[in-house]
């Protein structure tokens, strides 16, 4: 294996060795911080935020969603590429670099207001349309830099640290973070009402930067290796780990059913969660319920949704994962049944159930589908690839849900249409074999 090349990716500034227990927990930890700090560039942040920037920027809901489409779209267009830098630079370059970004986004967002009154004072033109230019970026800033470099980057270093534990580790996290996304907008919707809207996201970058950003720089360790230790904390032989599975570059990857198996339900989920997300609450108003309902949801769905990462994370270093991607497509049309019929309490609860199992089916999916498939030495431009693919689904689906109530009146059409789309991608997964998918525990009995 090669030598690190620069100082970012060594055993600095303290030997990792000479911890008392594996540094792969360490890691396990800075990659859970390191997806707590993207809330700020994911959906559920961005949301709590969107009825105060509709109001200050002098937009209307369907020109936002525009703006966030165009942002997502051009952050989705740059992912490969970082998980090219990712995989030449390592995961400690791209966390610290990604902190930067998405709290200097973060603060240009918080002046996009008076910076538009300046611009449209000097032109003579309206201060809406500066509003739209100033948000598109920032909203390509936090989504880049968030939802995308450092999400798959607190993925990636992570995986190269366990090998036989590696759905249980991944598990463990998934539970923090589905607790942690899910309870984020309701201090972030406090945190606005009480300091404003503006210092709410000057509290964000600070936390981004002087918090996780710091962490990263002196906690990240690259991959075992670089620090004379093996992965799962093996000390002496790795005879009883796994072998290590045949990597695929990109372009293979791509050529292969199995890669389409799992990329297009991941990205379908990413379109249309983003779309329940981003509109949660026009939508539940639309079913005649408060605003209040509509950011409680996000607590029982993350109850359903640990439970489900968690057991099937565990369960997953022992099964194959078909069942998991043909469990997640189920569990999102019964979610999207609850969406239809939200006026009912049984719609409200199959909305929490069918997103919930399905959310956490994702987590166990995002973290392993592709590492298992295509192996380790390519996996920062896959995953960047996959990125930009749920990055893309993110940015369609609220300006799709947005357009559909617009000009038909309502959410249900384009939830409609996702309940096809998502029929269709479960007759796929179950016709497409995937004889490669062997999880860690059956190659240790047939090795």
């Amino acid at each position: 294996m090669r030598e690190p090349t620069n100082y970012l990716r060594g055993d600095w500034p303290f030997p990792a060795k000479r911890l008392p227990v594996f540094y792969g927990w360490v890691i396990a930890v800075v990659s859970t911080l390191g997806y707590l700090a993207s809330i700020p560039g994911q959906t559920m942040g961005m949301a709590v935020f969107a009825d105060v920037f509709i109001e200050k920027f002098g937009l209307s809901r369907t020109t936002l969603s525009i703006a966030y489409m165009l942002g997502t779209v051009a952050s989705a267009l740059l992912l490969t590429w970082a998980g090219r830098l990712y995989d030449r630079h390592g995961a400690r370059t791209l966390l610290v670099g990604a902190s930067l970004m998405l709290a200097a986004a973060l603060v240009m967002i918080s002046f996009t207001d008076t910076a538009a009154q300046t611009l449209a004072a000097w032109t003579g033109m309206h201060a809406a349309v500066f509003s739209f230019a100033l948000i598109t970026v920032g909203y390509f800033g936090v989504r880049f830099a968030g939802q995308g470099v450092m999400t798959s980057a607190s993925t990636n270093v992570l995986l190269l640290w366990f090998v036989k534990r590696r759905g249980l580790v991944t598990g463990f996290r998934g539970v923090f973070v589905s607790l942690g996304f899910s309870i984020a907008p309701l201090p972030l919707a406090l945190l606005i009402d009480v300091a404003g809207w503006r210092e709410a996201l000057w509290w964000l970058a600070l936390l981004v930067l002087a918090g996780f950003g710091v962490l990263a720089l002196l906690l990240v360790r690259d991959r075992p290796e670089v620090c004379n230790l093996r992965a799962d904390g093996e000390s002496t032989s790795q005879d009883d780990l796994p072998p290590v599975a045949p990597s695929s570059t990109l372009e293979q990857a791509r050529r292969s059913a199995v890669f389409w198996v799992y990329a297009l339900p991941l990205a379908m989920h990413a379109l249309f969660g983003t779309a329940l997300t981003f509109h949660i609450a026009a939508i539940f108003e639309s079913a005649g319920r408060s605003r209040t309902e509509a950011f409680a949801y996000f607590v029982p769905q993350a109850v359903v949704s640990v439970a489900t990462n968690l057991s099937i994370s565990a369960l997953s270093d022992y099964t194959r994962l078909k069942g998991a991607v043909v469990g997640m497509l189920v569990a999102f049309l019964f979610g999207t049944a609850g969406l239809l019929y939200l006026h009912t309490n049984w719609g409200y609860w199959l909305l929490v159930a069918g997103f919930g199992v399905g959310g956490g089916l994702w987590g166990v999916l995002s973290n392993l589908a592709f590492v298992r498939q295509f192996g380790t030495v390519h996996l920062g431009e896959i995953h960047g690839f996959m990125a930009s693919l749920t990055v893309l689904g993110s940015a369609i689906g609220p300006l799709a849900f947005s357009l559909a109530r617009d000009y038909l009146g309502s959410f249900s059409a384009a939830a409609w249409v996702c309940g096809v789309v998502l029929l269709a991608l479960l007759i796929f997964a179950i016709v497409v074999s995937q004889p490669h998918d062997q999880p860690p525990a059956r190659q240790l009995r047939h090795p």
